[in-house]
């Protein structure tokens, strides 16, 4: 029996992400996300005993463009997912796409300890790890 080869989402995470306060405002998040050429940003802590956040372009369209609020009033704290589900670099893709597909996620922050290291999403995890499977 062949043994197929395990891939890690260390493998195959983006290790390029952006981070904003959850002070800032949607307009500044916006020139983030759109600077970085990303759609999602991860919300810092504000001390050791947080969690980490996420605000999506989703996020924003939902909360603030469809309620026609202003973005320069609206802090992304407001309108931001948190805690959020995290991963494990280590952990099997197959594993991270069954926690995906369960939760309906479409991106996780990779955490190594307390420290995100990464993030994923299903693309990467189907155009870069099943990619190598097959």
């Amino acid at each position: 029996m062949d043994k197929k080869p395990i891939i890690r989402v260390r493998d195959v995470m983006k290790t390029d992400f952006g981070t904003i306060d959850g002070i800032a405002t949607v307009a500044e998040a916006l020139k983030k996300m759109k600077a970085l050429k990303t759609s999602v940003l991860v919300v810092n802590k504000r001390h050791d005993d947080d969690e980490y956040g996420l605000v999506t372009a989703g996020d924003i369209a939902r909360h603030v463009l469809a309620k026609d609020r202003a973005p320069d009033r609206v802090n992304v704290y407001e309108i931001m997912s948190k805690p959020v589900i995290s991963v494990h670099p280590d952990m099997d893709i197959r594993y991270c796409s069954r926690l995906f597909a369960n939760h309906n996620l479409v991106r996780a922050p990779v955490l190594d300890g307390r420290n995100v290291v990464g993030m994923i999403s299903p693309n990467t995890l189907v155009l870069d790890g099943l990619y190598q499977l097959v």
